[in-house]
This record gives C-alpha cells, structure tokens and sequence, in this order.
C-alpha cells in the first residue's frame, strides 16, 4: 500500500509540475525543438537507407567470421560442423539480400529518375 501511495504522489507531482500552456494551447504546446533539422523527408530516407546498408555489411561480416570460428572450434564433431556450415550459409544468404536491395534501389534509381543517394537533387513537382 505504501508503494501505490508513493506512485500516486509522484505521478501527481508531475502532473503538476506540466506547464499550464499545455492546457490552453489546442496544439498542446508542442513545439519543433530548435536542434531538430529534419528538413527534408527525402534525406532522412536516404540516411535510414545508408545505414541498413551498412549494419546489414558489419552483421553479414560477423556471422561469418563467428561461422568461421564456431568450425574451427567444432573439433571434427559433426553437429557443430554442421552447425557452424548452417551460419556461414545463412550469412552468405543474407549478403545476397543485402546486394539485392542494393541493386533493386540503383534500378529504381535508374528507371524513375530519383536519385536515393542525395536526395538534396530532387527537386518537388
């Protein structure tokens, strides 16, 4: 009971402590920060796209450096040589993927005049 207690005052206290403005306002007060730049959607895609790329290269990268190790260390047992041939076939698989979308979002690039890269060229109709 004491500890509802202490989170019903601390949830009170905060609800106190929210400026009035946001009662008034119909917007709720909610304002863009002023460090907030995001200016163009276009350039937060390309970003986001940049680096899945590269997470997608450093995880592929990793799975088979730890396939490689996980079959050196299997010592010729059989399940774990299987095992670690699984991972370095599933990471080969997923840079497949990887070089895929790459190549389906230069296509894309290429048909449809956009340029993903540096969206800053595009220009708006």
């Amino acid at each position: 009971m004491k500890k509802l207690a202490k989170i019903g005052t601390s949830v009170s206290l905060l609800a106190m402590s929210i400026n009035p403005a946001f009662a008034a306002d119909p917007g709720l007060g909610i304002e863009k920060p002023d460090n907030f730049a995001i200016e163009n959607i276009g350039a937060l895609i390309s970003s986001v796209i940049g680096v899945a790329l590269i997470l997608a290269g450093i995880l592929v990268f990793a799975m088979l450096v730890w396939g490689g190790v996980q079959w050196i260390m299997s010592g010729g047992d059989k399940a774990k040589t299987e095992e670690a041939r699984n991972r370095i076939t599933a990471a080969l698989v997923g840079l497949a993927i990887v070089a895929s979308a790459w190549a389906i979002m230069k296509l894309v690039e290429y048909f449809f005049g956009l340029n993903i890269q540096d969206p800053q060229i595009i220009q708006p109709f």
